[in-house]
């Protein structure tokens, strides 16, 4: 895991008097499947679409295996091979699952039989089967969720980028989208999460970055990353560090 992928350097946005996001840097590498951790209002999903190309930086670059992606339409970063699901999921109403899938493989391809193929699929691998042909708006959030994934990789991305996975989950479903998410790495996906839970991070990430104030605050090993003072000050205050909890 040592060819980057992903190289994001300085980018910045603001909105009107308020710094979203500030010289962020970091790097992907190839494999990885990385944590951006972070205190709500942190700059996360504003990196997020950043990189993703629904909002433009303005300042930096941002290099998707060496290709400068800065400035691409969504559409276009999802052809270079970034593919997005996002925090409140929202499958295509009026259409079945398999329909959403499908959708999601004709971004790459004009063949219909073989965007179709790769759907019906992709609802095996996501244990969709029993929804296969329902409304999308008529499915629990769970499944708008999985929904919601398998329409990113039917897009085939190098890279995902996952915001907030099991947001609203019980704890099973937690688990279960847990061990998807592993799934979806050893199909050779590199990821690239945001999440809260901090135990999800742990059992998933080889590596976490922590962002608060729109600044990059820590870069390590997730059992590390944890413990800095740092991070502990961000999430909890500098009370909760000056008592040496």
């Amino acid at each position: 895991m040592s060819e980057t992928l992903l190289k994001v350097e300085r980018i910045a946005k603001r909105y009107g008097g308020v710094q979203a996001v500030k010289d962020l840097s970091f790097s992907l590498r190839k494999g990885e499947i990385l944590g951006l951790l972070g205190p709500n209002g942190a700059g996360k999903t504003t990196a997020f679409n950043m990189i993703a190309g629904f909002v433009n930086a303005d300042q930096g670059q941002i290099l998707l295996d060496g290709r400068d992606i800065t400035r691409m339409r969504p559409w276009n970063v999802c052809r270079a091979g970034i593919g997005r699901t996002f925090q409140l999921s929202k499958p295509f109403g009026g259409m079945t699952t398999r329909e959403n899938l499908l959708v999601g493989g004709l971004v790459k391809s004009n063949d219909r039989e073989s965007s179709l193929a790769k759907a019906d699929e992709l609802i095996d691998f996501l244990g969709l089967g029993h929804v296969a042909d329902a409304d999308a708006d008529n499915l629990t959030a769970f499944e708008r969720r999985k929904v919601e994934l398998g329409r990113a990789l039917s897009t085939d991305p190098q890279l995902l980028l996952m915001d907030e996975v099991v947001a609203g989950a019980t704890p099973q479903e937690a688990m279960d989208m847990v061990e998807l998410v592993k799934k979806v790495h050893q199909r050779g996906v590199t990821v690239l999460i945001i999440e809260h839970v901090m135990k999800v991070i742990m059992g998933l990430s080889h590596r976490v970055i922590v962002m608060h104030h729109g600044e990059l605050i820590a870069d390590g090993e997730p059992s590390a990353v944890v413990r800095q003072p740092d991070v502990l000050k961000a999430y909890f205050g500098e009370d909760y560090v000056d008592a040496g909890a």
